[in-house]
């Protein structure tokens, strides 16, 4: 089987790899006493989140807001399990995991909401005006700066196959990607890798070649790339990835040259929201330029209407403009769903990725 790195042991932190992460709940108590509670569910970042919410305080200061974050699949499987049996669940749920966004919206498990706010969403980011993108994520290939020489930054798939190819030496088991039996962002990626890209089988062998690092987050990956036990990873947020960079982390970012997967993290309101009215507002902040300006500083830092920050390696305009490929969320999502199908990808996946 594929090398697994026991994050818990090299970092401290239990259950990234293996069973699943705790759900971690947070409060933001009221700045001016409090009439009124927002209840957030999630697979997001706290440190992602938190300037959102903090500047949503400021426009309504007598709203506290308790946020809980779990993983992808964990979070689905509550939000499913809580619609299915009539209980409250939260009055937002927000995931990257768009494919369970898909599923929640088709099963009746979303409320419709409509302002001035939703209309602007980009079509591929709006299901029925019942799912809603809010972000702009695009999944990028993540380098240690100090290690990895600049001849050897991968622009492309291919070149990160050729490099897996001819330098084994260097990069067999310093290689890293999602463990996507264990992540729902992960399997979305690479499911949709599989479609877009011919190169994609042969980037899978090599990564069974290289003894690849599975995680469950991107975040474990991320830490194991700044210590420099992986070297490069793949198909990581890269909103997180930059946040490292900001941060001054060693590491470069690469929005792949070929093609560049953009999927827009997704909020909806629960059917049985116990405060839909906060939803809406803070739904609609998300969605305001106040709302996107902040994530685009200090949250998730790209943005649907601005070019990449600075210092991400992008394709300039003598390589051809990077190529993005949004994942429409849609109801051909359903599809990654399909409890047959799914079987069959994980265990080609696992055929492919196991060491030749």
């Amino acid at each position: 089987m594929m090398k697994r790195i026991l994050f818990a042991i090299a970092f401290g932190l239990a259950g990234l790899v293996g069973p699943a992460l705790p759900r971690e709940v947070y409060t933001f108590p009221a700045p001016n006493g409090e009439s009124e509670v927002l209840t957030i569910e999630a697979s997001a970042d706290l440190s992602a989140m938190e300037p959102l919410i903090r500047d949503f305080q400021v426009l309504e200061p007598t709203v506290s807001v308790h946020f809980a974050d779990s993983l992808t699949n964990d979070v689905f499987a509550a939000a499913l399990r809580a619609c299915r049996s009539g209980e409250v669940f939260a009055d937002l749920m927000i995931t990257s995991s768009v494919d369970h966004v898909a599923k929640l919206t088709n099963d009746g498990c979303a409320q419709r909401h409509e302002s001035a706010l939703t209309q602007q969403v980009p079509d591929w980011a709006n299901w029925r005006n019942e799912a809603f993108g809010f972000t702009f994520e695009p999944a990028v290939i993540v380098f240690n700066r100090d290690l990895v020489p600049q001849e050897n930054v991968p622009l492309t798939r291919n070149g990160l196959v050729e490099l897996l190819r001819q330098q084994p030496d260097v990069y067999n088991g310093r290689v890293g990607t999602y463990d996507i039996t264990q992540s729902g962002i992960g399997y979305l990626y690479a499911f949709f890798d599989a479609e877009q890209s011919s190169v994609f089988g042969r980037l899978l062998e090599g990564f069974g070649r290289a003894d690849a690092v599975l995680a469950s987050t991107t975040g474990a990956i991320l830490d194991a790339i700044e210590t420099g036990e992986v070297l490069i990873g793949y198909n990581l947020l890269g909103s997180y990835a930059y946040a490292r960079l900001a941060a001054g982390a060693p590491i470069g970012i690469v929005l792949p040259h070929d093609y560049t997967i953009v999927l827009s993290r997704a909020v909806l309101i629960p059917p049985h929201a116990e405060n839909r009215a906060a939803g809406e507002r803070f739904l609609d902040y998300l969605l305001s330029e106040r709302g996107q300006t902040v994530s685009a500083r200090s949250a998730f830092f790209f943005r649907f209407d601005s070019p990449p920050p600075e210092g991400v390696l992008a394709a300039d305009a003598a390589q051809g403009a990077t190529f993005y490929r949004p994942i429409v969320l849609g109801p051909s999502l359903l599809v990654t769903l399909d409890q047959a199908k799914r079987r069959q990808f994980l265990d080609d996946w696992q055929d492919a990725v196991s060491p030749q």
